[in-house]
Order: C-alpha cells, then sequence, then structure tokens
C-alpha cells in the first residue's frame, strides 16, 4: 500500500495547521499589567467590600480586631437610619429629588444646546466648545461663595430649586459639551435626507438625530446624576435643614463623643449601592456613549 496518500493529507493539513491562534507568550509587560489591574482592582473592592459588611455588623463587631468575615450580621444599623433621632429619609428624599431633577433637566436642555451648537456653523464655535467644558475644571470651591451670595440674594437658600441651580451650573455645560460631539458624529446626509422627503426641522431633529444619540443621553444623565448624588460642596454652603442631602447626613455620625462606625458604613452603603445599580443597568449604553465620545469629542 503506497504512503503517497497520508504524506500529501499531511502536507495539506499542514497549513490549517498554521491558522491557528498561537499561544501567548507571557512577556513581563504583560505580568505587570496584569499586577497593576489586579492592584487597582483590590484598591477598589476592598474598602467597599468593607464598608458593605461593616454595615451588618453590631457595633462591638465594626472596631473588634478579629477579622471582618467572621461576626453574626444583623441589620440594626439600617434601622436605626430610619427609626432614631437623626431619620435619614428626609435627606434621602432631598438627594433623590436634588440628584434626579438636575440630571433630568441638564439632558433635556443639553440635548437642545448640543444639537444647536453642532449644526450650527459660526466664528469661535471651537472656542466656545472648550468654555463649555472649562467650566467644569473649575474648582468648586471658587463657584460656591458667588453661587452662595447670588442665591441668598433671590432667596433660593436652604431649597431643592436652589441646589437643583447650582448642580446645573456644573451639569449643564458638561452636557452641551458631551451631546454635540455625538450630533457632530452623525452624517449631515441622514437629516438631509429626512428633509428632501419632506421632513419639518423639528421632525428630522426627534426622528432622525435623537434616535442616534440614545448612548449619549443615557452617559450623559448618569455622569450628571453621579455628580449631583455624591456632591457635598454645593451641599453644605447652599442647602440648609430643610434641603440636606445624604452627604451632609454622614457627617452627623461624626460627633466630638465618637464616631458610630456602623451608622456610618450604613450610610456609606446606601449612597454607594444605588450609582452601582444605575451603572450595571445601563452598562451597554455607558460604555457605548463613553467611547463614541472619547473618539469624537474635540
Amino acid at each position: 500500500m503506497s504512503a503517497a496518500p497520508a504524506v500529501d493529507a499531511a502536507r495539506n493539513f499542514g497549513p490549517a495547521l498554521s491558522l491557528r491562534p498561537k499561544a501567548k507568550n507571557l512577556t513581563l509587560g504583560t505580568l505587570l499589567t496584569w499586577v497593576f489591574v489586579a492592584a487597582a482592582l483590590l484598591w477598589t473592592v476592598v474598602p467597599l467590600l468593607w464598608m458593605l459588611l461593616g454595615s451588618f455588623k453590631g457595633s462591638g463587631d465594626v472596631t473588634s480586631a478579629d477579622p471582618m468575615w467572621f461576626f453574626t450580621p444583623t441589620g440594626q444599623n439600617y434601622v436605626n437610619l430610619f427609626t432614631g433621632a437623626n431619620n435619614l429619609s428626609p435627606y434621602l428624599i432631598n438627594s433623590i429629588i436634588a440628584a434626579v431633577g438636575s440630571a433630568v433637566i441638564a439632558t433635556v436642555l443639553g440635548t437642545l444646546g448640543g444639537y444647536g451648537l453642532a449644526r450650527t456653523a459660526f466664528k469661535g464655535k471651537k472656542s466656545l466648545s472648550f468654555w463649555f467644558i472649562s467650566t467644569r475644571m473649575a474648582p468648586i470651591a471658587a463657584v460656591v461663595l458667588p453661587l452662595f451670595l447670588v442665591f441668598r440674594f433671590a432667596g433660593l437658600l436652604d431649597t431643592l430649586p436652589g441646589l437643583i441651580l447650582a448642580y446645573l451650573s456644573f451639569n449643564l455645560p458638561f452636557a452641551i459639551w458631551i451631546m454635540s460631539a455625538f450630533f457632530e458624529a452623525i452624517p449631515p446626509s441622514l437629516e438631509e435626507s429626512a428633509k428632501v422627503s419632506g421632513c419639518s426641522p423639528w421632525q428630522t431633529f426627534w426622528y432622525v438625530s435623537l434616535p442616534l444619540t440614545k448612548a449619549g443621553m443615557v452617559t450623559t444623565a448618569v455622569l450628571c446624576l453621579v455628580f449631583a448624588w455624591n456632591d457635598y460642596a454645593f451641599a453644605t454652603v447652599i442647602s440648609g435643614p430643610n434641603s440636606q442631602t445624604l452627604p451632609i447626613a454622614a457627617t452627623q455620625l461624626v460627633t466630638q463623643t465618637g464616631v458610630d462606625w456602623g451608622q456610618l458604613t450604613a450610610i456609606g452603603t446606601i449612597v454607594v449601592v444605588p450609582m452601582i445599580l444605575v451603572g450595571l443597568a445601563v452598562r451597554k449604553w455607558l460604555v457605548t456613549g463613553l467611547t463614541l465620545g472619547a473618539v469624537t469629542g474635540e
């Protein structure tokens, strides 16, 4: 029996073998990258895990030297937050109204302003876009005092509308800047085709341009929401007893006589977990929006 067919088959099979992906050798750069990623993950996750576990510990377990993994869980810290002398409910409601309200208004107005900025050609357009984002770069300490004086004159101190306006002073320019980048990424030929088909400018915006920027609107809304939800500086100066938010409530657990670590970790969990859940719920649009914004933004 001739061995020629087997030899020919082996020769023909050789190129197929060469098409298989080769295993990558572990280089020093790859190893250092994985070490850095692991260290960053531990740096981020361990404090959150410690806070989450601490919120379910009793007053004795929180400050105990025993390993944090071994304790009897209890929900008393959360019960005390909503039933004790410092009831958390008003602070939570104020945070939701101020954060959601400012995020919604900033997204709506930012979408309209971003579309106008993207579709209008004028001298100094790039300078105006840079000015929009530069307002977000300013330190909050440089803005708080002027806002305080204006709000005191207008009677907006210690009010939720005043707090929402304070957040809008930072969120709205950012929303206009990021949404203009998304609208500029849309080919003008799509809008021209809609106009040829008989669509009015408003119909072109509503039915053609706006649906293509869903990822941008979600990204803008989430970033504005996170900023307002986590804010401490504006809430400290602008708000008062009637409009204080969760970050202000957390500071009341630190007194001259000591720190209530159980309730402090519980309120920290209440502040952090909702934003994590929001990010997980919209992660697909958030990743798409951040990627497209980074590519198209100038």
